[in-house]
């Protein structure tokens, strides 16, 4: 049986984008408005939980579903929730760039440390306007976090693009998402000071061994205490304590790279006791199917202590 200790506190950090940084689901109430007040709560208790930090307005927290009012109150209630602005890191994507500047540049006025962008997602862009798009973005003056996560934006953020970006002035890190572990070697040869986050749960040992510096993570939303152990453990080598660990959770981190990763983590948060909730449409709930496999890894996992 494997048992998950309470880390202390997080200790300052080199830079607002290190660390676990969580990628928040959002809380609705039944007649499908956000709910702030869950939220700042669910903010407030991953920080106290271990995590270094949150990241509002991603995919997890279902951004695209949101009204612009919504989408810049979550900001600000993560940046209040969490009492250190340099812990919040919005996901700032949106289709034109000039859109993307504008939420980076509400982060900014929000106090938050970092942001999070997607590269032009409404259609395959050129390296040429992925550069640009960038660019525009890193002008609101907060440091931007790459994204690639070629499945849905059918753009690949390469290592040697990547290399440019950093180079170029325009990112300080990448959440690398491509799932290709080999990258992590070329792109530190390439680019040696950007910052490699990992972007997928059920790599994060495989990066974290590779030298990430942080994790854009999903499941810590239900399990926040245990993740933050296997986190810290895998940063630091200690693989007596990180692989049984990662072991037992990765039948739930898998579903972080799955099509249903947001019911997915929302159904394991009610299952652990916290809000998770429905979705917004066009997401629907899990199958049964799906269903009946998530709660079963959860409960396993909540059965071994790993609350």
């Amino acid at each position: 049986m494997v048992h998950a200790h309470v880390p202390a506190l997080p200790a300052p950090r080199a830079q607002p984008w290190h660390g676990i940084m969580v990628a928040t689901a959002l809380p609705f109430r039944e007649d499908g408005t956000v709910d702030h007040d869950a939220y700042a709560r669910h903010v407030a208790r991953l920080i106290a939980d271990g995590c270094d930090g949150v990241v509002p307005n991603g995919s997890l927290g279902e951004y695209q579903t949101l009204t612009d009012a919504e989408r810049a109150q979550v900001v600000r209630t993560a940046v209040e929730a969490a009492g250190d602005g340099a812990r919040v890191m919005p996901g700032v994507s949106a289709y034109g760039s000039a859109e993307a500047r504008h939420w980076a540049e509400q982060a900014a006025e929000a106090g938050a440390g970092s942001v999070l962008l997607l590269p032009p997602n409404a259609y395959r862009a050129d390296e040429r306007s992925v550069r640009a798009h960038y660019a525009e973005v890193a002008r609101a003056g907060l440091p931007v976090v790459a994204y690639n996560n070629p499945f849905d934006t059918k753009v690949d953020l390469t290592p040697g693009l990547l290399a440019r970006l950093y180079a170029d002035g325009s990112i300080v890190a990448v959440k690398e998402f491509s799932g290709d572990v080999r990258r992590s070697y070329e792109l530190a040869e390439l680019a040696p000071g950007l910052d490699l986050l990992v972007g997928a749960d059920d790599v994060l040992l495989e990066l974290a061994v590779a030298g990430a510096v942080g994790w854009i993570a999903g499941f810590p939303n239900a399990l926040p205490r245990a993740c933050a152990t296997l986190y810290r453990a895998a940063v630091a080598g200690d693989l007596a304590v990180a692989l049984p660990l990662y072991r037992s959770l990765h039948p739930l981190f898998r579903w972080d790279s799955k099509i249903e990763f947001v019911q997915a983590i929302k159904l394991s948060m009610d299952l652990a006791g916290h809000t998770g909730g429905a979705t917004r449409q066009p997401r629907l709930p899990l199958t049964p199917e799906q269903e009946a496999v998530v709660r079963a890894a959860t409960e396993k996992a909540l059965a071994e202590g790993l609350a």
